[in-house]
Order: C-alpha cells, then sequence, then structure tokens
C-alpha cells in the first residue's frame, strides 16, 4: 500500500532534520528548508535557501538525502538566497521587477589570477571544451603559470580531457585544485558523481562559480582560463559578473547554424563589457593522414564570416584529424602528445595569438 502524503511528508522531513547545516548548527529542516509538500505519487518540492556563505554542496545533501527515502520518486527543489533580496512571496517577486531593483554586483579584481579569459561557444558540441583544455595545456608549456576552471555546470568535461579524476582535498579551509600538464584544475566533475546531473537554478549554478573561484587556492597565476557552458545562462552572466574578465574567445564550427549562435553569444559579451579577443574555428577541414590533402567536410567560411561581423580577428582553423577523438578520450591533450601534428600546431598558434592580444590589447569597455 503506498505511504499516505502526510507520512512520506514526515519521512522526508526526518531525512532533512539528519543533516546540520555548517553555518547555523542546527538541521535543514528547522533553518533552511521551507514549503515542504509531498504528494500521494511520491512527488516532493520545497524551497531551500542557500545564502553566498553557503556551501553549494548542501543542496545536492539534501537532494540526496530525500531521494533515499521509501516511497520518493521526484525531487524538486526551488533554491532561493535571501540574502540577495529573494523571497518565495509573489509581492516580493513583483517588487524585484519593478525600477529602484539595486542594480548587479561590480565584478571584482582578482589580480593574483592573472589575466582572466572566458572560452565560450554559442551551442554545444562545437569542441569548445577541447580548446579550453589546449590553450591550458600550451600555455603552461610556454612556460606560464595557468589555471582552468570548468564552468561549464551541465556538462564538465575537462576532468577527462586533462586526463584527472578525483577528489581535490581541502587544506586550511581552501580547495586545492588538482594538476595536469602543468595546468591547475578545478570542476563540478571533480565533486559530483559522473551520472549526478546538474538540474540547478540560477542561484546555485552562481554559487558554485564564486565558491570556485574564491574558495580554490589557486596561488599566482599568469593565466586564468575559464571553460563555459554553451549559452547565454546563467553562469556566463555570474562569471562577468563576480569577475573582471580580461577577454573572450569564441569557439565555432564553420556551419552557419553554429556561427549564428556564437554570434548571439559575442554580443552577450560585449553588452556586459567584455572584449572579445577573436573567433577559433574548430573542426574547420580534415587533413589526410596519409597524403596531406585538406577537405573542407562541414563547409567552409563560417568562422571568418563571423570574425569579420563581430570586427575581431580569426584567431585560428583547427582541423579534424586521426586520433584527436582519442587523444581527448585519454585526457593527453594534442598540444602536448602531439604538437607538431596539424591540429597541434594550430592550437599552439591560437595560444600564442591569444597570449599577445590579452597582454597587448585595449582593456575591456566598462558601462
Amino acid at each position: 500500500m503506498p505511504p499516505t502524503p502526510d507520512s512520506l511528508r514526515h519521512r522526508v522531513q526526518t531525512a532533512l532534520a539528519a543533516i546540520t547545516h555548517p553555518r547555523l548548527g542546527g538541521s535543514l529542516a528547522a533553518t533552511v528548508v521551507h514549503e515542504l509538500e509531498a504528494d500521494e505519487d511520491g512527488r516532493v518540492s520545497f524551497t531551500f535557501h542557500l545564502t553566498r556563505e553557503d556551501p553549494a554542496t548542501l543542496v545536492r545533501d539534501a537532494r540526496k538525502a530525500v531521494q533515499a527515502v521509501e516511497g520518493v520518486r521526484d525531487v524538486k527543489i526551488n533554491v532561493l538566497d535571501p540574502s540577495a533580496g529573494q523571497a518565495a512571496t509573489p509581492s516580493d517577486r513583483s517588487a524585484r521587477a519593478t525600477p529602484g531593483v539595486p542594480p548587479p554586483p561590480t565584478p571584482q579584481e582578482m589580480p593574483q589570477l592573472g589575466r582572466v579569459l572566458a572560452i565560450s561557444s554559442g551551442k554545444g558540441g562545437v569542441g569548445k571544451s577541447t580548446v579550453s583544455a589546449n590553450l591550458a595545456a600550451a600555455l603552461a608549456r610556454a612556460g606560464h603559470h595557468v589555471g582552468l576552471m570548468d564552468a561549464d555546470i551541465y556538462g564538465p568535461n575537462v576532468p577527462r580531457m586533462m586526463g584527472v579524476n578525483e577528489k581535490p582535498p581541502v587544506t586550511g579551509g581552501k580547495i586545492q585544485p588538482l594538476e595536469a600538464h602543468g595546468v591547475k584544475l578545478m570542476s563540478l566533475g571533480f565533486i559530483v558523481e559522473r551520472d549526478a546531473p546538474a538540474i540547478w537554478r540560477g542561484p546555485i549554478i552562481m554559487k558554485i562559480i564564486q565558491q570556485f573561484l574564491r574558495d580554490v587556492d589557486w596561488g599566482e597565476l599568469d593565466y586564468f582560463l575559464v571553460d563555459l557552458p554553451p549559452g547565454t545562462g546563467d553562469a556566463q552572466l555570474s562569471l562577468a559578473q563576480t569577475i573582471h574578465l580580461h577577454g573572450a574567445v569564441i569557439v565555432t564550427t564553420p556551419q552557419e547554424v553554429a556561427t549564428g549562435d556564437s554570434l548571439r553569444g559575442a554580443k552577450m559579451f560585449e553588452r556586459v563589457g567584455t572584449r572579445v579577443l577573436g573567433v577559433v574555428e574548430n573542426m574547420s577541414y580534415y587533413v589526410c593522414e596519409h597524403c596531406g590533402e585538406r577537405s573542407d567536410l562541414f563547409l567552409s567560411g563560417g568562422g571568418a564570416r563571423l570574425a569579420e561581423e563581430l570586427k575581431v580577428p580569426l584567431l585560428g582553423q583547427i582541423p579534424l584529424q586521426a586520433g584527436l577523438a582519442a587523444l581527448a578520450d585519454a585526457g593527453q591533450p594534442v598540444v602536448v602528445t602531439a604538437p607538431d601534428s596539424p591540429a597541434g600546431r594550430a592550437l599552439r598558434d591560437v595560444a600564442d595569438k591569444v597570449s599577445a592580444l590579452i597582454r597587448t590589447g585595449p582593456l575591456p569597455i566598462t558601462r
């Protein structure tokens, strides 16, 4: 016989009461969980108050505890930050939409991170994370101190592409980044289970990005690269509002469907006052491993047209080549394993151009 809603709600409350809030001292059920509801079909929902002082993993822990309760079939969590004026009442939501709402936070300077570079794309599947990993490794091989933050909350691929996948240690209250190929790394993929879906709203995404920036012991860096999720969502806006970006690189493929989406992504950076350094056209052409002949498999010229429309340089055209995907899956950036291959040379050239632009170009526009 299925449990009644009241008994299921009681068991969920008991599960949440077993988790202690590290900052407030009481249980989650007594401190930050509100509007808890459970129906006879096993659907559970509640509002979770998460402030900037709280670890973002609290929501994950609460979800796991509720999912483990017998009879629970579905869990929906509405994350709100009461310290930022977010509340669950309709009147408060209306107030936030009216004139006079405080402006968004001013991005901070973090000089210890060096030059901060966002790697972005308008859509998924264009090889943005591959470009990010290889740019970071190429800069490190050139003798620079480099950090790579995987901000792709919904699909963190940096652990696989850099060949590391373990829990980062915590020392003195600071998360210690892992390291591979001379690059310091932090990714949500190091923290959550590999098959855990990231069904999160804006406030928790902002919290994760802020923790990766402020609570990780990055040390003194020359370059800090951020691999963003595709599109123009919460992660991009959170990053631009949290830290001063010195530039952005847009990754696309030659097809018009990809360049159209990338154009919107580039315009978003311009809107928030971040300079777009240039465009990288990935999967630009194929180089035969036997004869060296070049073939355009996915049309041609899309990256150049996008760069021309944005009035920025085309930083490079990265070819497809045999074994490139296998190297990425094995955690071996091509600039490390095959630096003199066509793709290796192209990516090293992009890294050189980015380094020159980000250090000698004009300052980002301020609005």
